[in-house]
């Protein structure tokens, strides 16, 4: 037979109070219990949000859903499509004596570009190469775009996944 005891603590109430008011918050409260009966806790959230996979699962890179990209001496508009996006892309650079090489990825908000990432070698040594690799998560609202600009000797190849809709709702790979 469980045993049941009440705890009388202000420091769990005032967290109680702060966390669900409706159980007392708003008004004359109850006091907080213990019980000695197992209870068990089924966590329902990744179901509850539409997904059953785990979060690193969930943004694997998928066949049918992977969007490439191949962006050298130019800026593209990669994605202008709202929601939550992850971005994945292998860069390499070759410098020159006579000027700097650079790449940015930038997010625009439909009138004004932030760089995120940027690569720049600046000028001096001739023919070196150098790579690096980005993974990003991105959030583009409306009228939001994710812009990828490189100099004439800088390729980025990559491609890009939605892993949620913009209201959060998961997209798992097919």
């Amino acid at each position: 037979m469980a045993q049941e005891y009440f705890i009388n603590s202000q420091q769990l109430q005032s967290k109680v109070d702060e966390l669900l008011p409706s159980q007392g918050g708003a008004g004359a409260g109850f006091d907080l219990s213990a019980s000695t009966q197992i209870v068990p806790v089924i966590n329902l959230t990744e179901s509850a949000e539409g997904s059953n996979l785990r979060e690193d699962l969930q943004r694997s890179l998928s066949f049918t859903q992977q969007t490439a990209f191949d962006i050298s001496g130019s800026t593209e508009t990669v994605i202008n499509n709202t929601g939550y996006w992850y971005v994945t892309a292998g860069i390499i650079l070759k410098s020159r004596a006579a000027g700097s090489e650079n790449l940015t990825v930038q997010l625009n908000d439909g009138s004004s570009d932030k760089t995120i990432y940027g690569f720049v070698v600046p000028s001096g040594a001739d023919n070196v190469y150098l790579s690096d690799q980005i993974n990003l998560n991105i959030f583009l609202p409306a009228g939001g775009s994710l812009k990828i600009g490189t100099s004439s000797n800088v390729s980025i190849r990559g491609s890009f996944r939605q892993i949620a809709a913009i209201d959060g709702l998961l997209t798992n790979p097919n």
